[in-house]
Formats: C-alpha cells, sequence, structure tokens
C-alpha cells in the first residue's frame, strides 16, 4: 500500500515538473524538478499570443536577500530580447513559503519559496520558436536561472 502511494507521489511530481535545461555555466540540483510551466511538461512550450502563461519556481537562497527580480528573454533571431512586462519585474509580491504561507522581501537564507506567477504573451509578439532564458537574479546575479525552447504561436 505504501509502496503504491509513493508512486503515486512520485508521477504527480513528474507530470507536473517541465524538463528544462541549465543555463550555460551553471548547475542547480533538481532544477527540473523545481520549475513548471503550465500546459508544459516537455518542451517546446507552446506560448499562445493573447493568454497567459502560469509558471511556479521553487528555490532556497543561500544568503539573505533584500530584492529578487524577473530576468527573461527570448532568442529572437539570434538577438536577446527582454520580455515586455515580465523582465526585471520584481517577484517580492509573488512568493510563498514552502507550507502555501505568503512570504514577501527580505528573503532569508535557508528557507525554501515558492514563485508563483502568470505573465502576457502578448499578441505583438512575433510568432517564432525561441529559447527562453528565464532567471530570478539579486544584485543582477542568478539564484535561480533555466532555459526552455518555446513555440509563440
Amino acid at each position: 500500500m505504501a509502496l503504491r502511494y509513493l508512486l503515486a507521489c512520485v508521477l504527480v511530481a513528474a507530470a507536473a515538473a517541465t524538463d528544462v535545461s541549465q543555463c550555460p555555466g551553471k548547475s542547480v540540483e533538481n532544477l527540473s524538478s523545481d520549475v513548471k510551466l503550465e500546459k508544459c511538461a516537455a518542451p517546446p512550450c507552446r506560448l499562445k499570443k493573447g493568454t497567459n502563461q502560469a509558471i511556479t519556481v521553487s528555490f532556497t537562497p543561500d544568503k539573505d536577500m533584500s530584492d529578487i527580480r524577473n530576468h527573461v528573454t527570448a532568442e529572437v533571431f539570434g538577438v536577446k530580447l527582454p520580455f515586455v512586462g515580465v523582465d526585471g519585474a520584481s517577484i517580492c509580491g509573488k512568493l510563498e513559503t514552502e507550507s502555501g504561507e505568503k512570504a514577501s522581501c527580505p528573503l532569508k537564507a535557508g528557507t525554501r519559496y515558492l514563485y508563483r506567477d502568470a505573465f502576457p504573451v502578448l499578441k505583438v509578439y512575433p510568432t517564432l520558436s525561441t529559447k527562453v532564458h528565464w532567471a530570478l537574479q539579486h544584485n543582477n546575479k542568478d539564484v535561480v536561472c533555466f532555459e526552455v525552447p518555446a513555440r509563440i504561436s
């Protein structure tokens, strides 16, 4: 009975995670299990114009942090362009603790946080396949960083 329960938990966790890649030069343990893009278990993720794309990222800062911000770009014809409305935005108002309690900045070292958000896929975005680079940054240094192929349509 316990084995079946454990197997069910593992399958649910695997289904919830998104298969993302490490950023170049980075190595984050359990990265794929810590990132979930709604309706995208395997890349390329389909980002439909005029909709919102939900994201959840779990992370544990290794030091206290006064602020943490998104750094989100998409590669368009070889040029990294910022995701308008997402890139540079503070995530402090969109945090929870592991137990589901509302959290905010400053962040405490060693505490597990969940960042939950939904970002608009604007109709002005070009229709194309791209690589999305997403980092959560403190003082312009990556706390968490991942990349995922996507198709904007």
